[in-house]
């Protein structure tokens, strides 16, 4: 749903072979949705939470390397937005990005013959700047960014390279209404979705923008209906 799914619309109108969807809840109806907008394009759908263990990941991993042989970009895009829910907040935004990217290393890595690959992880503009009344969200994605950069930078050893695509607030059911922490604020999603924001289609526009640019280690803010290029800059080198 959301950004995911108008971000598939979008990637559907493009020259695709194959477009695999892993995700915890079956939506038949969106499924088959996606396979009538472009039937040249194989869809096909595995169920599956982020918050598995390596192994598990790997394992379906392997069986989707044996139908489809070769897979060229993975889209980290699962993410809850509730900080009354501190460990699943950090195992599903965080932790199982690392542990989806880590497992696709196996297939992909350069040094065991693999053939490379692209990764394209979402975060949010509340890793470039928190919003304060969700630390453990905003941490998340902090983390996120700085994980991403870098898998960026560790790309001539691997093979892989990846980027990070940071969404300003959208108009999803992720914002309608969540948690603050320690109840902070309880208007917290009231007083958000107060500001400009932007519809899941101008998200999902300038996502598959930010795919199609395929930058390494690139930070894209996507705002407002706008993508733009995030200069981090760097206050300290550990110098190796």
């Amino acid at each position: 749903g959301g950004i995911g799914l108008d971000t598939s619309k979008e990637l559907l109108k493009r020259d695709l072979k194959n477009l695999v969807i892993l995700d915890r809840i079956k939506n038949p109806a969106a499924i088959a949705e996606l396979k009538a907008l472009n039937p040249k394009v194989c869809v096909t759908f595995y169920p599956y939470d982020v918050t598995v263990p390596i192994a598990e990941t790997t394992k379906l991993l392997k069986t989707i390397f044996a139908e489809l042989k070769t897979i060229d970009v993975l889209i980290n895009g699962a993410g809850i937005l509730d900080d009354h829910q501190i460990e699943r907040t950090i195992a599903v935004n965080y932790t199982g990005l690392v542990n989806t990217t880590t497992a696709i290393m196996e297939f992909w890595d350069k040094r065991k013959c693999g053939p490379g690959g692209i990764i394209c992880n979402i975060g949010s503009v509340t890793g470039f700047n928190a919003i304060y009344q969700v630390p453990v969200y905003s941490g998340t994605k902090a983390a996120v960014v700085n994980f991403t950069s870098s898998l960026a930078k560790l790309a001539p050893i691997t093979g892989v390279t990846a980027y990070t695509v940071n969404p300003g607030i959208t108009r999803t059911t992720l914002v309608q209404k969540f948690n603050s922490w320690l109840d902070v604020e309880p208007q917290v999603a009231k007083k958000l979705l107060a500001h400009p924001t932007q519809p899941p289609l101008a998200c999902a526009e300038n996502f598959v923008k930010a795919i199609e640019l395929n930058q390494n280690g690139a930070l894209w803010k996507l705002d407002l209906g706008t993508l733009e290029a995030i200069k981090w800059c760097k206050h300290w080198d550990s110098g190796i």
